[in-house]
C-alpha cells in the first residue's frame, strides 16, 4: 500500500484501507458515549464530537463548548486541545495531532483578542464521526448544517433529501463504514447500472490514493451517495432499497441544479464506457 504523507488527503478508497483503520486504532473503534475507552481516546473523539454539531471552531470555542458554565477551567482545556491538534515530543518522540493525520484542518483565523486558528473537519474526519461516534439523527443534522458548504451536493440538498427519502438519508454512514466500495457486491442491481457507475468512480479517482483536492473528494463522495441509494440493506424487509420511484423523483424533479450536477456526472460514464466499447470492438478485428 502506497505511503500516506502527513496531513494529506486521498480518495474513498484512501479513507477505508487507510485513514479509518489509522483512526479507530489512534482514537477509538467505538464511541466513548456506549464503552469505557482509554482517556486520551475520550478526549480526542470529545473534541470532534463538538466540531461535529457546532462546525468551525477556535481552542478556545472548543474548550467553552466542552465546559459550558465552567470559565476558570477553560484555558487548562484550551491549552489540551492545542496539543490535540498539532501532537506532542515525549522523549524525543514525536506522537502526531490530529491535524498530522487528516481528520481536522485549519479554516482561517478568527480574531477575538488576538488572531487564532480556527478548525473543522475534514472530509475523512465527518466520515470517521458518522463511523464511530454514535451520532443521533438530530446531531447528523446539526452537522449537515454546518459543513453543507464542504460537502455542497449532500450536505447543501439535506432537507430537500429528507423531504423525499426520509430516514435513508442517513444511508451515509455505510460510507462512512466502507461499506459499497468493493463494486462487486453491486452487480446484480437491475434497475439502473450501480455496478458499472460505481466502477467508472472508481477508475475516475484511482490515482488520487495518496492526495486528492478536498473539493474532488466530495465530488467522489456525493456521486457514490446518490448511486448506492439504489443498493439493497442488509436487512430482511423486501423493499430494503430506496425505491426506484423516489430516487427518480429525488433526482430529476425537485432540484434542477441536483439534477443538472447528477446527469452530467453519468454522461461522464457515458462516454467512459462509449470509448471502452470502441476499442473492443477494434480489438475483435484484428
Amino acid at each position: 500500500m502506497p505511503e500516506i504523507k502527513p496531513g494529506t488527503f486521498g480518495n474513498l478508497y484512501s479513507y477505508k484501507n487507510y485513514m479509518r483503520l489509522t483512526a479507530r486504532k489512534l482514537y477509538g473503534d467505538v464511541s466513548y458515549k456506549k464503552k469505557k475507552i482509554p482517556k486520551h481516546q475520550e478526549n480526542i473523539q470529545k473534541m470532534l464530537h463538538i466540531l461535529a454539531i457546532h462546525g468551525p471552531l477556535t481552542t478556545w470555542g472548543m474548550a467553552k463548548e466542552e465546559l459550558f458554565g465552567e470559565t476558570s477551567k477553560v484555558r487548562t482545556r484550551e491549552k489540551q486541545y492545542r496539543k490535540f491538534l498539532i501532537g506532542r515530543e515525549d522523549r524525543g518522540k514525536h506522537s502526531a495531532g490530529i491535524l498530522e493525520i487528516g481528520l481536522v484542518v485549519t479554516e482561517g483565523k478568527r480574531k477575538i483578542k488576538a488572531p487564532a486558528n480556527v478548525y473543522r473537519l475534514s472530509l475523512h474526519g465527518i466520515l470517521y464521526c458518522l463511523d464511530v461516534l454514535d451520532l443521533t439523527n438530530r446531531e447528523i443534522d446539526m452537522m449537515a448544517k454546518n459543513y453543507e458548504k464542504y460537502l455542497p451536493w449532500v450536505f447543501g440538498k439535506w432537507d430537500y433529501l429528507k423531504q423525499v427519502i426520509g430516514n435513508d438519508v442517513y444511508r451515509i454512514k455505510l460510507l462512512a463504514k466502507g461499506l459499497f466500495l468493493d463494486n462487486i457486491h453491486t452487480s446484480k442491481i437491475s434497475k439502473i447500472p450501480v455496478y458499472e457507475i460505481l466502477t467508472y468512480l472508481s477508475i475516475k479517482y484511482l490515482d488520487n490514493f495518496e492526495h486528492i483536492e478536498e473539493k474532488d473528494l466530495a465530488e467522489q463522495i456525493s456521486c457514490w451517495y446518490y448511486t448506492q441509494l439504489l443498493i439493497p440493506r442488509f436487512s430482511p424487509k423486501k423493499d430494503s432499497a430506496v425505491r426506484y420511484e423516489d430516487w427518480y423523483k429525488l433526482i430529476t424533479k425537485g432540484d434542477s441544479e441536483l439534477k443538472n450536477w447528477y446527469q452530467s456526472f453519468l454522461l461522464e460514464v457515458e462516454e467512459f464506457y462509449k470509448n471502452r466499447f470502441q476499442n473492443l470492438k477494434k480489438l475483435k478485428k484484428l
